[in-house]
């Protein structure tokens, strides 16, 4: 497979990095963030970040009485839901993951879709997903991108600092919906034409077996990876990631991977080629 090595000097290439909420919740996991990012950008790469948040989410809505409800990794979002949602990603984990970038020398600017019309949604109709049966499934307050406005990216970019984006999106008439941050970090990767994609998950990876770290798919082609996902190996939340993923192998884009943090330089050895960590996915194996 041909991966991106690190950009020269008159070129910087671009990498987007999504960011699960569970990494927030882990001290050697969030230092371990910041330290990958700043690598790349020691090595002249820019940097556009998008988190999620389920883990602080689903803690905020059990403290309300809310019971949290999920299809096949995919979050169910009522209009009292929606509100903690912009409460919890906007305030809570975006406003914490701006911090410990910034303290390890990141120029992290926290945002939201909504700010400059960086995310335009439309709300999701009901929709039949993989792994949630044969019946459509009303999301709620859920939205699906429509755009990425590029010239705000652009111009953050521009001015060296790294976009912290919270996963919300909004429509033309000023509705907020919850955006699925896998889904949108795929539209932000291929409309922003960047060279490397990484999804953060305190998993790491993908395994034939979660409980054994030896059975980790160094690298896996499409072919393989809709395999895992009709026998199983790739479950839960995973499966919107690889789907995502592989929507966007077929936009052109040939680097892609699902990392942990706990290795500090991680990412700058996925960008120059490297399988030692995480998965890789690409067309080719």
């Amino acid at each position: 497979m041909s991966l991106p090595v690190s950009p020269s000097a008159d070129k910087r290439s671009l990498a987007i990095i999504k960011v699960g909420g569970d990494i927030l919740l882990d001290d050697v996991q969030r230092t371990g963030l910041a330290k990958n990012i700043m690598g790349l950008i020691e090595q002249n790469w820019q940097v556009v970040v998008l988190h999620g948040g389920g883990p602080q989410l689903s803690l905020m809505q059990s403290r309300c009485g809310i019971e949290p409800r999920k299809v096949a990794g995919r979050r169910i979002t009522s209009k009292e839901d929606l509100e903690l949602v912009k409460q919890v990603l906007c305030g809570q984990v975006n406003v914490d993951l701006v911090s410990i970038l910034q303290a390890h020398g990141v120029n992290a600017f926290g945002c939201h879709g909504a700010s400059g019309k960086l995310i335009q949604a439309e709300k999701r109709p009901p929709t039949v997903v993989s792994g949630g049966g044969a019946e459509a499934i009303d999301f709620g307050e859920v939205g699906d991108v429509t755009s990425i406005n590029t010239e705000v990216l652009n111009s953050l970019l521009a001015a060296d600092l790294v976009p912290v984006i919270a996963s919300l999106g909004m429509s033309d008439s000023g509705d907020v919906f919850n955006i699925n941050a896998d889904t949108t970090v795929v539209q932000i990767a291929r409309e922003m034409s960047a060279q490397l994609l990484i999804f953060v998950t305190g998993i790491g990876g993908i395994f034939q077996d979660i409980k054994n770290p030896a059975s980790r798919f160094a690298q896996l082609d499409s072919t393989a990876a809709r395999k895992h996902i009709d026998s199983g190996a790739i479950v839960d939340g995973m499966i919107p990631k690889v789907e995502e993923a592989l929507s966007l192998l077929e936009s052109g884009v040939d680097t892609i991977a699902i990392v942990d943090t706990r290795v500090p330089l991680a990412f700058t050895s996925i960008a120059c080629g490297n399988t030692n960590y995480g998965t890789l996915i690409s067309n080719k194996a």
